[in-house]
């Protein structure tokens, strides 16, 4: 059997990838190792806390003792873990960088030193910067405007380093927008439409004309596991689904599906160093046998849906009654 440290696996993309592993594999088991800060969230992974292939440790990516202490016990690590919420990094980037960039150092020792067989560096597009035209390839320069965009690009180069260096096998996935279940409600489209349930304003920056290509976390989740097991050492991967939508529209069709009042959105101050437009060619990926599945609207509507149908898992969040909640659940299992 073989096992995965998946660092960062409560939060959105890592809980999905999480799911999706275990449902589609019998004979690999799953280390989730998580901070558990704000956006990790122990209710992600309910469907398969007892599953004997399973097993969450709390700690820090960043903690080398208790990285050391996990990683001979793998033979792949897949590193989810991040802060990755841009607006947080403006207003206080150390905690991107030393997460993002010194956590991804502790890791890459430990698999430098334990012979692990692949490390994934879960990436962004945000690390390319803005485009007004065409799309980004794997082979551009990395120009992020933002601290997040930053840390993550400092990342890539010190995963990068490692396999020239030390022959380390990495892979570096680089997605577009994720959007699906269990998305902290800090970002755009889980913000907007709990907000829209609540009958609250949507904040949109700017004249909400910023462009992004939005994909599914599903979709995503089987280009990082295609990535993991076909990607070329020390390569990067670019994966989108060519769903380009700006803000507004993406407002509009939340509003649309729920029936709500455009009256809802209100125009605030735009975001310092706002990237315009997103957009990248995924012909490497598509090379390896990887194709989105998941039309945008289907995708959508079915995203929408869940967060009609789970109001007590974001209520909690957004009433910042979750920390202290989370904390007693998992004193209540140990």
């Amino acid at each position: 059997m073989r096992t995965l440290l998946v660092t960062g696996g409560a939060g959105f993309i890592g809980s999905n990838f999480i799911q999706y592993m275990l449902g589609k594999h019998t004979e690999i088991s799953i280390i989730n190792l998580d901070k558990l800060t704000y956006a990790g969230n122990l209710e992600n992974l309910k469907t398969v806390e007892h599953d004997d292939r399973y097993r969450f440790v709390e700690g820090d990516i960043c903690n080398a003792e208790i990285v050391n202490r996990l990683v001979p016990e793998a033979d792949v690590i897949v590193n989810f873990a991040a802060e990755s919420h841009v607006d947080r990094s403006i207003g206080k980037p150390d905690d991107f960088i030393k997460t993002d960039i010194y956590g991804v150092f502790v890791l890459l020792e430990a698999a430098r030193s334990n012979g692990i067989q692949r490390f994934v560096q879960i990436s962004t597009d945000e690390v390319y910067g803005s485009r007004e035209k065409g799309h980004f390839s794997e082979t551009d320069p990395l120009m992020p405007s933002s601290p997040y965009a930053a840390s993550k690009s400092g990342a890539d180069r010190l995963v990068y380093s490692y396999y020239v260096t030390y022959r380390l096998p990495v892979v570096i996935p680089r997605s577009s927008n994720n959007f699906g279940p269990y998305q902290y409600p800090e970002k755009l489209i889980p913000l907007f439409v709990t907000n829209a349930l609540e009958n609250k304003k949507l904040p949109i920056y700017g004249d909400g004309l910023n462009v992004r290509d939005w994909l599914y976390v599903m979709d995503n989740c089987e280009a990082i596991e295609l990535i993991m097991e076909q990607g070329r050492d020390g390569e990067a991967y670019n994966v989108g689904a060519g769903n380009e939508y700006s803000n507004l529209e993406i407002t509009r069709f939340i509003l649309d599906f729920l029936h709500k009042p455009e009256s809802l959105m209100t125009f605030v101050e735009d975001r310092k160093g706002h990237d315009r437009r997103y957009a990248l060619d995924i012909g490497k990926t598509c090379a390896l046998g990887w194709k989105p599945r998941h039309s945008f609207q289907e995708a959508m509507k079915e995203t929408i849906q869940w967060y009609c149908h789970h109001r007590e898992w974001w209520e909690k969040l957004k009433s910042g009654e979750y920390l202290e909640y989370y904390r007693k659940q998992y004193q209540n299992r140990l």
